[in-house]
This record gives structure tokens, C-alpha cells and sequence, in this order.
């Protein structure tokens, strides 16, 4: 779908109307907008249930592109074996991409599963995070699972669907099956299963690490939001924006094991997109650690001023924090090959696999 400057005007007033508290002025005036698009068998998904004029205001509200055309191949430094695979359970299926890296070893490896941001892919998000230059330094295989359009029009995790955020069910299956089958048919270490996402996945990597606590030993969220924030669209915009619209009546979807997981999230404070107040929210059963006091860093190599903050829940998990100053909504020391990058740093994902490798399962 092509936006002119006509559409691109029905939104602005849209999103207006939507933050003046009138969602029903907002969703008429995306109606009219919409009226006319495409909605043949190509762009609707079997599975999909959600509302076609909701899904397409939402995916309105995704960032844009911080840096050029994303470059889908893989980085020059990469020289191991990237293939793709399909997984099918009740929920649907998803394909996703494998990476191994090219020098061979006996000991069962870490895995590392990254689940990609809005509109992006698994090839543009590996180009962006570098994530397969660092398993071939750090020795471990990475999977990219993908969101296909016909699950949502921008490609987009749906963290904020109750359908969504339960384990066992929807898109938590399908990730959970994808990494169970990757560790069924490669040499996995099963303390050592880690998963991280960026923006809307971000948000669901913090879903699979809570619902799955048996599944992943720590997980890493850039730029995401907390499990339960939100149960619709309007109780999704809100949270990205930092506010919430529960009642009492509106239960949001909880898992059972909030703390079990090790967590380090990346956030922007200029992030326009996701407020980073959602980095606190993700953090909330966690304190300050007397162990590790906060500081703050100008970085290396000219990096963005950040300040890093290390907590622990009362069950004894660890949590760090990681506030890049001045930074958008992108992932943080990323290469400018992939989308939603910010190459002044500092390097999100060589401080995940960092926080990874310092956290295996405990027993």
C-alpha cells in the first residue's frame, strides 16, 4: 500500500483525535482513509483474527527508518552457515533463519533468539545487530524467527493481543516451538537458550522469557514494553506513549514467574516511539544492587553518554539497565546495513551476549 500526502494527513488527524481521547472520531477517519486498499487473498493470513482497521491503524504508529535502505545480506563478517526453516504447530506457521557458525566444536553451544522490530526482517535484523559476526567470535547459533505480513500488515509481533501473551498459545507457541526445534536438531546447550528482540520484539521476547522461564535462561529487550501492558490497540498506544488506560474490569494478561529471568534492557531517552519509561516497567520487581552501583559512561570510541543501572529481584535475578542518552528509537551500536540502527552506540548486542554468557540457567 502506497501512502500519498492525502493519507498521510487522514492519519496525522487520526492520531490526533486518538490523543485527544476520541478514538471513535480517530477510527472513522481511518475507515474513510482506508477505503479502496487491497484486501485480497494475498495480504490476509488464514490465522489472522484481529480487526483489519485496527491492525492498520497500528501499524501506522511504527517508527521510521532512521537510516538508509536496509541491505539484506548477511555481514561480510559472517562465514558460517545461514539457512531458512519452517515450523508449523496449531497456532500456524513461521519461518525463520538459523545461524551456525563456521568453526566446529564438541561442546553444545548457546542459542540465541532474536526476534526482529516492525516492517523488518530476518536478514535485515541480523544485518543490523551483527549478531552473527559475534557468534562467530563468541561461538553460538542464533535464530531469527519472522513475522510474516499476513500476520500483521507492518510485520510486527502483536505483544499487546491477550491471544498473544499466554503460554502455550499464539505467537509465544510458535517462538517457544521454533527454539525447541533448533535445539532438537543442533547442538544446544539447554542452560544456555537466550531470546532478545527489538521495539514490538522487544515486547515479545519479554512475553516468551516470562511465560517460558523453563525455556530461556535471560533474555535482552531494546526499546520494548512490559508484559501486560496492554490487551488492545488503544491500551497499546498508550503504553508506548508511557501512560496506562487499565480499569477494573480490564484484567491484563500475567505470567505466574514475573522474576525467574535475568533481564537487560536498552532504551533511548529520545526515543519518540516507545517512551523509556517503559524500560523502568520492565524492571519493576527488581531493585538497586549494593553489589554493582549505577554509573554512567561516555562510552568508547565517541559512543552516546549512557547510564547503566544493575538490579536484583528478592529471589536473588539479576537485571541491568542501560539509558542511551540522546539516542531514538533503534537498536543501539547497530550497523547502518540493517533499519532502526544507531551506529554511535554503545553496542547492545555485544553487551547482551556479555550479559548471556554471565548468566546460564541456575539449578
Amino acid at each position: 500500500m502506497k501512502l500519498n500526502e492525502g493519507f498521510l494527513d487522514s492519519m496525522k488527524e487520526a492520531f490526533a483525535l486518538f490523543r485527544s481521547n476520541d478514538p471513535a472520531a480517530a477510527a472513522e477517519i481511518v475507515k474513510r482513509a482506508m477505503r479502496g486498499d487491497r484486501t485480497d487473498a494475498a495480504t490476509v493470513h488464514e490465522n489472522r483474527h484481529d480487526d483489519p482497521i485496527t491492525t492498520r491503524f497500528a501499524d501506522l504508529l511504527q517508527p521510521r527508518r532512521h537510516t538508509e535502505k536496509a541491505q539484506t545480506a548477511p555481514d561480510v563478517q559472517d562465514c558460517g552457515h545461514f539457512s531458512t526453516r519452517r515450523f508449523l504447530n496449531a497456532a500456524g506457521q513461521r519461518d525463520y533463519k538459523v545461524y551456525v557458525p563456521g568453526h566446529s566444536r564438541s561442546d553444545p553451544l548457546p542459542l540465541i533468539v532474536m526476534l526482529h522490530g516492525c516492517t523488518q526482517d530476518a536478514d535485515d535484523f541480523a544485518a543490523g545487530t551483527r549478531m552473527n559476526a559475534l557468534a562467530e567470535t563468541h561461538g553460538f547459533i542464533v535464530v531469527y524467527p519472522t513475522q510474516p505480513q499476513g500476520a500483521n500488515t507492518s510485520k510486527c509481533w502483536n505483544w499487546f493481543r491477550p491471544a498473544d501473551q499466554r503460554r502455550d498459545q499464539g505467537e509465544p507457541s510458535l517462538i517457544a516451538g521454533i527454539t525447541r526445534e533448533v535445539m532438537g536438531n543442533y547442538n544446544v546447550d539447554p542452560n544456555r537458550v537466550f531470546v532478545a528482540g527489538l521495539s514490538a520484539g522487544g515486547a515479545m521476547a519479554a512475553i516468551v522469557a516470562q511465560t517460558y522461564p523453563d525455556l530461556y535462561a535471560a533474555a535482552g529487550i531494546h526499546s520494548g514494553l512490559p508484559v501486560g501492558c496492554a490487551h488492545d490497540l488503544p491500551s497499546a498506544l498508550a503504553a508506548m506513549r508511557g501512560g496506562k488506560v487499565r480499569t477494573k474490569a480490564q484484567k491484563p494478561v500475567r505470567a505466574d514467574h514475573a522474576s525467574q529471568c535475568p533481564l537487560i534492557v536498552f532504551h533511548g531517552d529520545a526515543d519518540a516511539t516507545v517512551h523509556p519509561a517503559n524500560a523502568n516497567e520492565l524492571v519493576r520487581e527488581f531493585s538497586a544492587s549494593e553489589a554493582k552501583p549505577d554509573r554512567a559512561s561516555k562510552g568508547e570510541s565517541g559512543a552516546r553518554k549512557h547510564t547503566v543501572r544493575h538490579l536484583t529481584s528478592q529471589a536473588g535475578i539479576d537485571a541491568e539497565v542501560w539509558i542511551i542518552h540522546g539516542a531514538p528509537h533503534a537498536w543501539s551500536g547497530g550497523s547502518s546495513k540493517g533499519s532502526y540502527t544507531d551506529p554511535s552506540g554503545p553496542d547492545a548486542s555485544a553487551e547482551m551476549v556479555r550479559f548471556f554468557l554471565e548468566h546460564p540457567r541456575r539449578h
